[in-house]
């Protein structure tokens, strides 16, 4: 893996997500219409094409070879060990109705694995950066989970996609969470709930199903910051997953999430 490249990628991801947040905090609360894009009510604004041009320009700029995989664009046809996984605007709902719980996400993988992600909050200019190895920053400043914190009733974020909103299993583990925890929260802006949980203001996230351009980007930063992220049995999750049923969590508390999950599946 190229030092070099990771180096001019993040330099590249950190101008680009700052270009785009400005671009969607300047048009927040203007927004009067939007479009579904599916029969699962996720939907698409003008912003967020207008914010992953921004984004994928810069990066084509750059490095005009790499694979890239946006939440709109689609993905382009180029073949490369580099791949970019973009999400212009997380948490497009919040945004549509002057909610300010949103952010932009972008991921660079070297062969299936994350390396690099950037994480920003427009709204209150909080800017997240991992790579792998180095660790997680929250502007410049290094982000750790607490290892110190104990807990009777956990805070749990709940990360599900649009595709399986209604369906039975789901339904059940996740009316389980909600009442045998402190909190669980759906944010609608998932890269939102891993900057929490790299930061130590969640317990853990479970995903049920929500693969997405704006997975990997949290993915990494709760690695970098200390935790440990695992599928439903305990076996270590790494590379890029269509369908994921994860838990994150720091390592220390695995089997008490892990047999959350089971007893809300039983």
């Amino acid at each position: 893996m190229n030092q070099t490249i990771i180096n001019t990628a993040r330099e590249t991801a950190i101008s680009a997500a700052y270009e785009a947040g400005k671009l969607a905090r300047e048009r927040f609360g203007t927004l009067y219409a939007y479009e579904e894009k599916d029969e699962h009510g996720d939907i698409v604004t003008e912003v967020d094409h207008l914010a992953e041009s921004i984004i994928l320009n810069k990066i084509r700029r750059v490095f005009p070879d790499h694979r890239i995989r946006s939440e709109e664009f689609g993905e382009n046809d180029l073949s490369s060990d580099w791949l970019w996984l973009v999400d212009p605007l997380d948490g497009t709902n919040n945004f549509a109705v002057g909610m300010p719980l949103f952010g932009i996400s972008i991921t660079l993988a070297y062969r299936g694995d994350p390396v690099l992600a950037v994480i920003y909050e427009p709204i209150i200019d909080r800017l997240y950066v991992s790579s792998l190895g180095e660790g997680t920053l929250c502007n410049a400043v290094p982000v750790q989970m607490n290892r110190a914190k104990a807990f009777s009733k956990a805070r749990v974020g709940w990360i599900q996609g649009h595709a399986v909103q209604n369906e039975q299993r789901a339904v059940k583990l996740r009316h389980y969470i909600d009442v045998n925890t402190k909190r669980m929260m759906r944010l609608w802006a998932p890269t939102l709930q891993w900057t929490m949980l790299a930061r130590g203001d969640l317990d853990a996230i479970i995903v049920y199903n929500s693969e997405g351009e704006d997975l990997y980007s949290g993915i990494l930063m709760v690695k970098e910051a200390g935790g440990i992220v695992f599928d439903y049995e305990g076996n270590p999750f790494t590379g890029i997953n269509e369908q994921p049923y994860l838990i994150a969590c720091l390592p220390e508390h695995q089997d008490y999430f892990m047999n959350l999950v089971k007893e809300g599946l039983a």
